[in-house]
């Protein structure tokens, strides 16, 4: 079965579409892979996506905004071979760090927050 499948993306909820594209793309230098700027955007990663859906979309399907707290613990995990030097780079170009790099028993990471509270994680 896990041949059949393969992971494609998933999407934010955001409340700015524009805003996010800013972060995700402008600051991050993720491609914009499609936008319908107010309500939509899809950004490219590698093999994989992440959609930007306005909150005002989404609530027309019934959805309920996340608390802060339910958008923390969500976690955008991007890697890098050299997370140092992205470290640098991403501070210059504007991006506000919660965790520099730093040492866990699993992994080096760092932490940033995106323009709507969710983490993203390199």
């Amino acid at each position: 079965m896990n041949e059949k499948l393969r992971f494609e993306g998933l999407t934010l909820t955001v409340a700015n579409v524009q805003r996010s594209i800013d972060f995700y793309s402008g600051k991050l230098g993720l491609k914009v892979e499609w936008s319908s700027v107010p309500a939509f955007a899809m950004l490219r990663i590698g093999a994989g996506t992440i959609g930007l859906l306005a909150m005002a979309e989404a609530q027309k399907e019934g959805v309920q905004e996340a608390t802060p707290e339910q958008k923390r613990a969500i976690h955008v995990e991007l890697s890098t071979d050299d997370l140092d030097g992205l470290y640098e780079e991403l501070k210059a170009r504007g991006v506000e760090f919660h965790q520099p790099p730093h040492d866990e028993p699993w992994e080096r990471s760092m932490t940033a927050f995106d323009p709507d509270g969710y983490a993203v994680e390199f």
